[in-house]
C-alpha cells in the first residue's frame, strides 16, 4: 500500500531529487546534474545555465561552455519542442521516443508557414553539405545558408527549419561563443550513443524522469516528455520495481527507491535559492500548485506570455520573484517577494544571489 505524504514532504523529496539540496554532500559538476535531472530545459541559455550552476555549487558558466564544446553536454529539443540540456549520449535514444509524436504534431504550423517536405527535403541536403566534415554554422549563417536555396528564413520558418531537422536527429546546437551556439551534424558532433527502443526505451525515460523529478504523478511524466498517457503508464509499469509509490490527496506520487533512501532522515529544508527562470523545480510538471500558490501564478509569469521569471524558494515554497541587470561593474540581483522575508531569509537569498553572480561572471 502506498504511504500517505504531505505536500510539504513532497516539496522536501523534489528538493533533493532536483539536487537542489544534496542528499550525498558530493560535490556536483554540472555533467553531474544533466545526468541526475535526465533534461533540463534551456531555452534561454542564462537561465538554462543557472539550472545547472544552481545544483553544482561553485561551477562557473565557462564549465558549461566547456562541456558543450566538449560534446558532453547537448542542447537539443527533445521533449514538447522546446530546448533542453542533457547528456550527449542520451539524445538519440530520446528523440526516437519523443520526435515521432512531436513532428506529426506540428503538421499544422508547418503548413501555416508555407514549409512541405519537398522544401524541408532541399533544407536538409544543403544543411548535410554545408556542415559535414566538422563544420558548425552560427544561427545567422544557417539562416544565410537557407536564403541561398530560395527558402526565407523570416516569420520562423528559420526556427521551425532548424527545429524540424534537430526533431528528425540530423543536427543539434554545438560549440558555443559567449550565450550563442552554432549548429552542427549530430552524428558528427555526438561520437557515442546509448541504443535503446521500444519498452527498454520507455522504461528509461520513466526511470530517470522519475528520479530526478520525484515525487511526481503519471501525468506529470506523460506532460514532460510528450507521451500519450498510455505510453507514459507503459514506462511507469516497467520502471515500478525500481520507484516508491507515495498517496498525497487521493493520487499517486512516484519516486525512486534509491532517491527516497538518500533523503531519508534530512528534515525539512529551511534554506533559500535563486532558482532561474523555467526551472524543472516549476516546469517539471503539469501540476505546479504544490510549490506555488494560484494567486501568485500570474507574478511569475506577467502577462501569460510564456515566460517564466526566475524564482525564489524558501522551504520548498515560492515565495517570490529576482531580476537581474548587467553592466560593466558586474551582475546585480534584485528580488521581489510576494511577502515580507524574515532577516533569515534575506541572509540565506544573498548567498544564492552572490553565488549566481559569480557563476554569470567567471
Amino acid at each position: 500500500m502506498a504511504a500517505a505524504v504531505g505536500a510539504a514532504e513532497i516539496l522536501r523529496l523534489r528538493l533533493s531529487a532536483h539536487r537542489i539540496e544534496n542528499p550525498s554532500g558530493v560535490e556536483l559538476s554540472v555533467v553531474d546534474v544533466t545526468r541526475q535531472l535526465f533534461a533540463l530545459q534551456g531555452q534561454d541559455f542564462i537561465q538554462g545555465g543557472w539550472a545547472l550552476g544552481v545544483r553544482a555549487p561553485g561551477s562557473r558558466l565557462s564549465d558549461l561552455i566547456a562541456a558543450l564544446d566538449a560534446g558532453t553536454i547537448v542542447r537539443s529539443a527533445p521533449f514538447r519542442g522546446t530546448l533542453f540540456f542533457l547528456p550527449a549520449e542520451e539524445l538519440r535514444w530520446v528523440l526516437g521516443v519523443t520526435a515521432p509524436r512531436t513532428i506529426a504534431g506540428s503538421a499544422t504550423r508547418q503548413r501555416q508557414l508555407g514549409l512541405d517536405e519537398a522544401i524541408l527535403d532541399r533544407a536538409r541536403a544543403a544543411t548535410i553539405a554545408a556542415l559535414q566534415g566538422g563544420k558548425a554554422l552560427a544561427r545567422d549563417e544557417y539562416f544565410a545558408l537557407l536564403r541561398s536555396i530560395d527558402i526565407d528564413p523570416s516569420a520562423q520558418r528559420g526556427y521551425h527549419v532548424i527545429w524540424h531537422l534537430a526533431q528528425t536527429g540530423l543536427i543539434c546546437w554545438g560549440p558555443a561563443s559567449g550565450t550563442q551556439q552554432a549548429l552542427v551534424l549530430l552524428d558528427e558532433w555526438v561520437s557515442t550513443s546509448r541504443d535503446l527502443s521500444g519498452d527498454e526505451a520507455l522504461r528509461e525515460l520513466a526511470l530517470r524522469y522519475f528520479t530526478g523529478h520525484g515525487p511526481a504523478t503519471l501525468r506529470d511524466f506523460a506532460w514532460w516528455a510528450k507521451l500519450t498517457l498510455a505510453s507514459a503508464r507503459t514506462g511507469l509499469a516497467l520502471a515500478a520495481d525500481d520507484l516508491v509509490e507515495l498517496e498525497h490527496g487521493g493520487e499517486s506520487y512516484w519516486a525512486s527507491a534509491r532517491e527516497i533512501d538518500l533523503a531519508s532522515g534530512r528534515r525539512r529544508s529551511t534554506a533559500v535559492h535563486a532558482l532561474p527562470g523555467f526551472d524543472e523545480y516549476l516546469l517539471g510538471y503539469t501540476d505546479r500548485s504544490l510549490p506555488l500558490d494560484d494567486e501568485h501564478f500570474a507574478r511569475i509569469v506577467p502577462g501569460s506570455n510564456g515566460i517564466f521569471l526566475p524564482m525564489i524558494v524558501a522551504g520548498g515554497r515560492i515565495v517570490g520573484t529576482w531580476r537581474r541587470a548587467e553592466k560593466s561593474g558586474g551582475v546585480t540581483v534584485t528580488p521581489d517577494a510576494f511577502g515580507d522575508l524574515t532577516t533569515r531569509e534575506t541572509a540565506a537569498f544573498a548567498l544564492s544571489r552572490d553565488a549566481f553572480a559569480r557563476f554569470r561572471t567567471s
